[in-house]
Order: C-alpha cells, then sequence, then structure tokens
C-alpha cells in the first residue's frame, strides 16, 4: 500500500469514528504491518493536510481524532440549541485541585479551599466522567484518593495533565488559601457563583 493510500485508510477510520483511535488500533488497520513511527509520519501528513480548514486532526489522552478548530465554535453552536453544561465557582476550584494535585483526598481539597467540600460536587464530577477513585491513602479512615480521568483530559483535548495550564492569576476562581487561580477551559455558571455559599458550607472557627 502506497503512502496516499495509507493515509486515506487513517482519514476515513479517524473521520468514522466515535471515539479517539490509539495507534494501536490505527496500526491494526494495516494488521501491524505498518511500524509506528510510520503510521505517525502518516498521521503528521494528515495533519498538515487540514491546517488551513475548519476541522482540526488532533493528539488526545486516549488517541486520535478529527476535531472543529476552536474559532468555529461561534458558528457552530447556531446547530445546537441547548446550551453546555456550566459550572459553580465552587466545583471548577475542586476540580482544578484535583487536576492540579491529584491523587488528593476530600481532606486535601477542604485544607486547600478552606470549606467543606459538598458530596455533590464529587458526585457531579464523577457523573461527568472526570474525576474517579484511584485508591486510598493509607492513614486514619483510609480516605479515597481522587484524580482526573482519561475522559477530563478528551474532554479539554488534552494528551496529558502536564498540558494543563498552569495556575495563574486571571483566571476563574481563587483557590482560596492558595491565593492562586484555576486555569480550566470549562464554562462557569455565574448564577452558581453568585450562590456558591449554598454548595459549601464554611468551617466553623
Amino acid at each position: 500500500m502506497n503512502t496516499v493510500e495509507a493515509k486515506k485508510v487513517l482519514e476515513t477510520a479517524l473521520i468514522c469514528s466515535q471515539q479517539p483511535l490509539a495507534l494501536r488500533e490505527l496500526r491494526a488497520l494495516f494488521d501491524d504491518a505498518m511500524g509506528a513511527d510510520t503510521v505517525k509520519t502518516l498521521l503528521a501528513q494528515l495533519q498538515a493536510d487540514w491546517a488551513q480548514r475548519g476541522v482540526e486532526l488532533v493528539q488526545v489522552a486516549s488517541g486520535w481524532r478529527f476535531q472543529s478548530r476552536p474559532e468555529m465554535r461561534h458558528w457552530l453552536d447556531k446547530l445546537v440549541p441547548e446550551k453546555p453544561a456550566r459550572y459553580s465557582r465552587a466545583t471548577l476550584e475542586t476540580l482544578a485541585i484535583i487536576a492540579h494535585r491529584q491523587p488528593v483526598t476530600r481532606g486535601d481539597i477542604e485544607d486547600i479551599r478552606g470549606v467543606v467540600v459538598s458530596s455533590q460536587i464529587i458526585k457531579q464530577l464523577e457523573d461527568r466522567g472526570w474525576v474517579e477513585v484511584i485508591g486510598h491513602r493509607e492513614t486514619v479512615g483510609r480516605p479515597a484518593l481522587f484524580a482526573t480521568t482519561r475522559q477530563f483530559l478528551d474532554d479539554l483535548g488534552l494528551q496529558s495533565v502536564a498540558d494543563l495550564p498552569p495556575l495563574q492569576a486571571g483566571e476563574t476562581g481563587v483557590l482560596e488559601g492558595d491565593e492562586r487561580q484555576v486555569a480550566l477551559p470549562l464554562p462557569v455558571d455565574e448564577e452558581a457563583q453568585a450562590t456558591a455559599g449554598s454548595d459549601d458550607e464554611r468551617r466553623s472557627e
């Protein structure tokens, strides 16, 4: 199979797939007769072929996929009447702490934020597929250790947690007690921010 045909096979598989495809899955298209380096080279060529289009080929945590470019979001939103889920400041702060400090316990999160973490917030993040329990800390009570998932990275278009934007001033949500800011490219519910106190119960002095 020549390069043109091989690229056509990869392109078709990636466009038709509902999920990102890992390198091993892409190699399986050719019965593993094509080496990993060769497939990576073809993928890089496909990225260049699509460079001037509204769709781009990207690598995320679970593999490779085609997705719309960020600048196309304004136009695509016209096709979807429902607004994307929006998250309260409390939820985003909790998610940011888990993402940047993982693995962490609920107590770790509470120590950083200075408030008791609502069980509903943790459940919301678990139901969304962004957070999961990966073990337990060997201490009194063996509290659960939380970490982000591959789904979380895929949804943010990232390959690993190392690609997360740094915590810095000027972003959404203050990490209380840490004097730094949450840096996660997720929509914030302004109304929920105004009532964030209902999500968290302040620690008693």
